[in-house]
């Protein structure tokens, strides 16, 4: 994932009045899109706050609720946006795009009561990729480490909900960043898949167990047997379309087939994880990057998962939520485990009855 620079043109300066519009004091950036300098070059890259002085984020403040989140409804950024109408007698064409944008792809956070409502009743699946969601973009890819805080809330994730990360990255230097063996890991965009258990793995040893002197293999980019054994293996991949099996010199291989994709990992994944073609899951597939449009596409021609895009700025995306950073990820896992927490048998028979 590249650390791409936005430069939005015609932007404007700050204003006097839009300066006096904002207190002062530590805030984020509503839309902290930086110019080729790395210098400001819109009024939206100052903090921007809601009335009455308190933090807003489009969905809710580090911290705390937006008045709009805190009623059930998802936050949009029409109060920051009318802070800087009221200020220049102009509108602020990127605001405007903001607000549209987020419109269309709201805060998950400011809209977790909606997220929690399509997962009540179904079995939720997590998809999550790496550089830019769980960790921050890094100069040098080989320091993009994630915080201890994130790995506990990503270990309490797969502790509720089957995860998987799905990255561009290969698998070895992904499992060493992330350090967990709850996880499945789809490294080379879903080329390379191992995780927990390996059900197409599994099926094949269990298969070909009786046979004298088969071996199974597990390699990078494939699973490999004796050429003996070829009907047992055919009859293990009817059941998974997604592998094609080629013929070498005393070796059967199985590889996943061609043009091969996240949106392909997230399916290939959810049938080998017996959860394709059922009503009563929920796949959530979280990314920041390009590369994971293709599962988003996925999620949204199935009609059935959501897509949540991490990014500050607007971007084409076929996702349905967004997020900001990796630190509002961190806060969407956690607050996805107390919702799973709180609808517990247990939580349910701690909670108090009411007297009648």
């Amino acid at each position: 994932m590249a650390n791409q620079d936005v430069v939005l043109p015609d932007m404007g300066i700050v204003t006097a009045a839009a300066a006096a519009a904002l207190p002062s004091g530590p805030g984020r950036a509503l839309f902290p899109c930086r110019g080729a300098a790395g210098t400001v070059s819109s009024p939206l890259h100052w903090a921007a706050y809601a009335a009455g002085g308190e933090p807003f984020l489009g969905g809710g403040a580090r911290g705390g609720a937006s008045p709009a989140a805190a009623s059930g409804a998802c936050a949009t950024t029409s109060q920051v946006v009318e802070v800087f109408r009221a200020s220049s007698p102009t509108r602020c064409p990127a605001a405007d795009e903001y607000e549209a944008w987020t419109r269309k792809h709201p805060s998950a956070l400011g809209c977790f009561e909606k997220v929690a409502a399509a997962a009540k009743g179904r079995r939720v699946i997590m998809f999550v990729d790496y550089d830019g969601t769980l960790s921050p973009i890094v100069t040098d890819p080989d320091m993009a480490f994630m915080t201890a805080e994130m790995r506990a809330a990503l270990r309490d994730v797969a502790k509720h909900f089957p995860t998987a990360i799905v990255t561009g990255r290969c698998v070895e230097k992904v499992r060493s960043f992330v350090g967990l063996t709850e996880l499945y890991y789809a490294g080379s965009h879903g080329m390379d898949i191992k995780g927990p258990s390996s059900k197409a793995f599994r099926a094949l040893e269990e298969k070909t167990r009786a046979t004298p002197g088969a071996r199974v293999e597990n390699n990078k980019f494939c699973l490999s047997s004796w050429t003996p054994l070829a009907e047992q293996v055919k009859a293990v991949l009817r059941d998974f379309p997604e592998l094609k099996l080629t013929e070498g010199r005393k070796v059967l291989e199985i590889r996943p087939s061609i043009m091969w994709d996240k949106g392909k990992a997230v399916e290939f994944l959810l049938k080998s994880l017996g959860f394709d073609d059922r009503s009563d899951v929920l796949p959530v597939y979280i990314g920041d990057d390009r590369t994971d449009e293709d599962a988003f596409k996925v999620l949204k021609k199935r009609g059935q998962g959501l897509g949540i895009l991490v990014s500050k700025c607007p971007k084409e995306t076929d996702a349905s939520y967004s997020l900001q950073d990796p630190t509002e990820v961190m806060e969407f896992l956690v607050r996805l485990v107390e919702w799973k927490r709180l609808r517990s048998p247990s939580a349910a028979a701690a909670r108090p009855k009411a007297q009648r």
